[in-house]
């Protein structure tokens, strides 16, 4: 398994994300992943498109010997048998497998841009990466994430956190 830390966020609001989230780490773990760490669950309000139920959303330390382009396609099919779908931007969904950070890989090409466009804005990726590797240096903004979360300034968090 190769020694560069990949990270992934997970989010979903319609049935049990807990349990989706589980069942995705599960496959994950049958297709050439090792989960290290996950995160708790944070309940955040929607992104984008207020008129839905909160979020769940957690971050997940894998290792892998995948490339970021084969564990993306990995996630997308993880993310179709968990019965993601998507009606609309930011709409409601049962699960959202996105890869956040594959070691200090900086890819920006049609069908995967790493590290993922946003992370620095979005507090439901910052808080649960804070909590499981708060000095972890974003490798284009040379920040870690305790100084990303120190300045992000777009907050969806309800306070809520828990145990999976």
């Amino acid at each position: 398994m190769s020694n560069d830390k990949v990270f992934i966020g997970l989010g979903g609001n319609l049935g049990n994300p807990a349990n989706t989230f589980s069942a995705a780490l599960k496959e994950l773990e049958s297709r050439n992943c090792r989960v290290l760490q996950r995160s708790s669950l944070y309940r955040t309000k929607p992104y984008g498109f207020s008129d839905q139920p909160d979020f769940l959303n957690a971050v997940a330390e894998l290792e892998t010997d995948m490339s970021p382009k084969d564990i993306l396609f990995e996630m997308k099919e993880i993310e179709d048998i968990l019965g993601k779908k998507v009606l609309f931007k930011n709409g409601p969904r049962a699960i959202d497998l996105d890869l956040l950070f594959h070691g200090e890989t900086v890819i920006t090409c049609p069908e995967l841009i790493l590290p993922h466009p946003g992370i620095s804005e979005r507090d439901f990726v910052l808080l649960p990466m804070m909590e499981i590797q708060p000095e972890f240096r974003h490798p284009v903004l040379r920040l870690t994430i305790k100084e990303l979360v120190a300045g992000a300034r777009n907050l969806h968090f309800t306070g809520e956190i828990k145990k999976w």
